[in-house]
């Protein structure tokens, strides 16, 4: 039995390691753990890029596109939440928290990609109806230079499968 889940195991992890599925199976991780699911999808984006250096670029890509779309749910979500916040208690809400966001607007939304905080702030930028679009563009760029930190940093730690335009 061990080993038939072994070898169904191998034959899952290299069907997802293919390019066609990889990219797809970033997409999906990424997304999802931008929503306030607890997943990193770091791994994912890693694993990929070490079983197939040419797709570093595709892979940051991917993964930026997912998470930034995550992103957007999440501030949709926060945006329901308050509406429907207000409509019950019939008042606004405003909390301590809530007002350094407001501060800030919608370029808080670059710290998107922080650890345990990133979900719940554009959640809450949602909440307090940031503008959308410019919350977007916030959100990809902080995402975007994660995965592009997080992906050459891990690649540098544990090396031989850097991309040769990236070893110089």
């Amino acid at each position: 039995m061990e080993a038939w889940i072994q070898s169904h195991l191998s034959a899952l992890l290299a069907l997802l390691a293919l390019p066609e599925f990889g990219l797809s199976t970033v997409f999906i991780v990424s997304l999802v753990s931008a929503t306030l699911l607890p997943l990193g999808s770091e791994p994912a984006v890693f694993g990929l890029v070490k079983l197939n250096p040419a797709l570093f670029w595709p892979a940051i890509a991917v993964a930026t596109l997912g998470n930034t779309l995550g992103g957007v749910i999440t501030w949709w979500m926060g945006y329901g939440a308050e509406r429907a916040y207000e409509h019950v208690t019939h008042r606004p809400a405003e909390h301590r928290a809530l007002a350094w966001l407001r501060r800030f607007g919608a370029k808080a939304c670059l710290l998107a990609w922080l650890p345990g905080v990133g979900d719940p702030l554009c959640a809450l930028a949602g909440w307090l109806r940031l503008p959308f679009w410019p919350c977007v563009a916030y959100m990809a760029v902080g995402k975007c230079l994660r995965y592009l930190t997080m992906t050459a940093g891990l690649l540098w730690l544990w090396p031989g499968a850097l991309p040769a335009w990236l070893t110089g």
